[in-house]
């Protein structure tokens, strides 16, 4: 049997302690006629990654399994592809998602939302986890990726880019519709763009000065530093730019929801994209609020082709895949700018 290398989580624990290891495992080999064998060329590294290996999830089953390869969102090479494989030619490049299969059948399968499905198997959460070396995937749960993008560049486009892109898409953009993004970090900065694409006006939030910056280098009308404050913090919202018509948040912090809940206007929509407590939440005010997860195949397929048209900017900083501990603390104390991606 063939070995590849992989980080391997055994069990929870704080960043600081490395609890990845580098380990040599079997290399995953295809077992099913529709099944793709990737050469990983990199992997992103996503926030929700870092809940999951210091075990702050446990209660809603993150990591459902140990040991664990982490890692859900890669591009690589296919090098080997199923008797039954026709999307797919060997040396064309794919790129995964936290959706590594479902069901097919269920009904949220049966309307274009897989991702929702009950028995999903989640990339990154058993060994097939994009901090390692290879991975296999079948076809349809994998996308196309063109030659002329890098895969440090793409990597980050399979959770941070379509999450960021179907968070805009649940804010029902349009032109000059005023948007609060809450959270500008490797998801937030793509949804700046995905919201530009759209023509909206959008107002970006964060507690670093470094992210207000990139928020405003891609476009957003004005970038606002976050307080605890909340009074005096709305205060200045309302003088600044009014209520917001939509707000989505990126922050896993309660304190954040809750104010970009009473920063939207009466009417307006609010779109949680994160995990935390359920804020308070007044009926009569008529705001909507929804919550939203990652995407589709065919949502995939239009987040590369809106990239690849104009040009979106993925935010990297690229690391080899044996210091995953140390991008994840980097990760933890606001160090990365925006997105960490591993090279193996």
């Amino acid at each position: 049997m063939e070995k590849m290398r992989a980080m391997i989580l055994e069990k929870c624990d704080k960043i600081e302690n490395n609890p990845l290891k580098l380990k040599d495992i079997d290399r995953h080999e295809i077992k099913r006629p529709e099944e793709i064998l990737i050469k990983i060329e990199a992997c992103g590294v996503c926030h929700s990654q870092l809940h999951g290996i210091e075990g702050d999830w446990k209660d809603i089953g993150i990591p459902p399994t140990l040991p664990t390869v982490p890692g859900h969102e890669l591009v690589g090479k296919v090098v080997q592809v199923g008797d039954k494989v026709t999307k797919f030619k060997v040396g064309e490049r794919a790129g995964i998602t936290p959706l590594l299969e479902a069901c097919r059948e269920c009904q949220y399968c049966k309307e274009g939302k897989e991702y929702l499905c009950e028995s999903s198997a989640i990339t990154g959460e058993s060994f097939k986890g994009g901090y390692s070396e290879y991975i296999t995937v079948a076809e349809d749960f994998a996308t196309k990726v063109p030659d002329t993008m890098k895969s440090e560049y793409a990597a980050p486009l399979f959770c941070a880019g379509i999450t960021a892109y179907k968070a805009v898409k649940a804010a029902e953009p349009k032109i000059h519709k005023k948007i609060g993004i809450f959270g500008i970090g490797g998801v937030g900065h793509m949804a700046v763009q995905f919201a530009k694409v759209e023509n909206c006006d959008v107002v970006a939030f964060s507690r670093s000065q470094n992210h207000l910056d990139v928020a405003k280098r891609l476009g957003a009308v004005d970038a606002i530093q976050f307080s605890e404050n909340q009074k005096e913090f709305l205060a200045k919202l309302k003088e600044s730019h009014g209520l917001l018509d939509a707000a989505i948040i990126f922050a896993p912090a309660d304190i954040v929801t809750d104010t970009a809940i009473k920063a939207v206007k009466k009417g307006g929509l609010v779109v949680i994209a994160t995990v935390g407590e359920n804020p308070t939440f007044m009926a009569f005010e008529e705001k909507t609020i929804r919550g939203t997860l990652i995407g589709s195949t065919k949502d995939m397929e239009q987040v590369i082709k809106i990239c690849n048209e104009n040009n979106l900017e993925v935010i990297t900083e690229v690391f080899p895949l044996e210091q995953a501990n140390q991008v994840l603390k980097k990760l933890k104390d606001s160090e990365i700018k925006a997105r960490a991606v591993l090279v193996p």
